[in-house]
């Protein structure tokens, strides 16, 4: 059991670097090479395309159509760049759309603000059973009822000068009286 847990490794650590440090060596040689070739592939492709120009002892006319040739070359390239160019808008519009539907085929949207809806009970059991609902529940039945006290009518409202109110409860005096009349109401 304590073979397993304990099981070393068959290559040193010292071996694993040494490992490590040819496979970089490779991946570098590897990486420069590849390198090289498309430079050279570059160069080859361009060699291809480009025709090297030859203007010496060349008339002033056949200099003319030589520049001639080379703007309608222009032209044509400057095309096909812009129609490039046309098609790779076109496509990363096209790409945006397509992810704006792909976001709101998979639900991600706002969903809008719900209004409420006043459903009494026997509706609400209505809609949940079906029509097996036929017991009426009246949920206001086992309520308590609590008689409400009316307090205005114990207090009289006492209308006077407010400044004389004002006053009169300025100081420590008055905050005695406030306190008498909070600790005692029914006394009145």
């Amino acid at each position: 059991m304590n073979n397993c847990r304990e099981r070393k490794s068959k290559i040193t650590a010292s071996r694993k670097l040494l490992l490590k440090s040819l496979m970089l060596a490779k991946a570098k040689e590897a990486w420069e090479q590849d390198q090289v070739d498309k430079q050279g592939e570059k160069e080859r492709y361009l060699a291809e395309r480009i025709v090297p120009l030859r203007t010496s002892g060349l008339s002033f006319s056949q200099l003319q159509d030589l520049c001639r040739e080379l703007h309608e070359k222009v032209e044509i390239v400057d095309e096909e760049r812009y129609d490039i160019e046309a098609k790779c808008i076109h496509n990363t519009r096209e790409i945006k759309n397509l992810k704006l539907k792909v976001l709101d085929l998979r639900g991600k949207f706002k969903r809008p603000p719900l209004r409420r809806v006043r459903v009494s009970a026997d509706a609400m059991l209505r809609a949940l059973l079906g029509s097996k609902h036929k017991v009426s529940m009246d949920l206001r039945a086992n309520l308590k009822s609590v008689k409400k006290e009316d307090t205005e009518k114990e207090r009289p409202v006492e209308v006077g000068d407010w400044r004389k109110n004002v006053e009169a409860m300025s100081g420590m005096e008055g905050r005695k009286k406030m306190f008498d009349a909070a600790k005692s109401p029914t006394a009145q």
